[in-house]
């Protein structure tokens, strides 16, 4: 592979990873946020497998056919398993399709758009000091996965439904693995690995926690549990 055309594709890949984590705040439908996520997941992977064929580590290209199984695969099939669950108790009359739809976000989509692109600028100007010490294809897309970072922990911190949060904080995670792949070309197979395991426990235990939330209290909005608690 020239680096030229290494360029161009990782240049592609890093633009649909960041446009997933910006178009997140533009969609409402949570099966859409899904959606957007496992297609997050695919240029994560692309990203990897970039690297690794450019530089000829055949550890990493097994590290990104692991992060495409697993953040494009499984992460979305469980949450989209738990989303069917909450649709189905719509279906059979308890309301669980208000759980289907972001209806009320703390932020406003206009003004989340505005704060997406507020937050890249930051990324791009507190990045640019590490990009000059070694000013690679990689180091030069590094703000995008700081930006994805700020991106995710924004979703994160404004939406009210649990099943959106719990996308915030994957965006978050997918956010952290590009920029230590950028940064350093990759890490290693055994952490990744464990990283990866992590993760997947935690939304594990994340959606059990969501489907018990729903059934004792019939509602996964923060701001109904917080008046609950008072």
């Amino acid at each position: 592979m020239t680096d030229s055309l290494f360029t161009e594709l990782l240049d592609l890949a890093c633009g649909a990873f960041l446009l997933a984590a910006v178009v997140v705040l533009w969609r409402r439908e949570l099966a859409a946020i899904v959606h957007l996520f496992a297609l997050q997941g695919l240029a994560l992977a692309a990203i990897a497998l970039l690297l690794g064929l450019h530089e000829d580590r055949w550890g990493l290209i097994v590290v990104a056919a692991g992060i495409g199984g697993l953040r494009a695969g499984l992460l979305p099939y469980l949450i989209r398993r738990a989303l069917r669950a909450f649709v189905a108790e719509r279906d059979g009359g308890r309301g669980g399709g208000e759980e289907a739809r972001e209806t009320q976000p703390l932020v406003n989509v206009a003004a989340s758009l505005l704060t997406a692109a507020a937050l890249t600028l930051l990324a791009y100007a507190v990045a640019s000091p590490l990009v000059e010490l070694d000013p690679t294809p990689a180091t030069r897309a590094l703000p995008v996965g700081l930006a994805v970072v700020l991106i995710g922990f924004f979703v994160l911190v404004t939406r009210r439904r649990a099943l959106a949060q719990v996308v915030g904080f994957l965006l978050l995670d997918n956010g952290i693995t590009a920029t230590a792949f950028l940064a350093a070309s990759g890490v290693p197979l055994i952490v990744e690995l464990g990283v990866s395991f992590d993760v997947l426990l935690a939304v594990l235990v994340l959606q059990v926690l969501t489907v018990r939330v729903r059934e004792a209290f019939g509602t996964t909005d923060i701001d109904d549990l917080r008046e609950l608690h008072d």
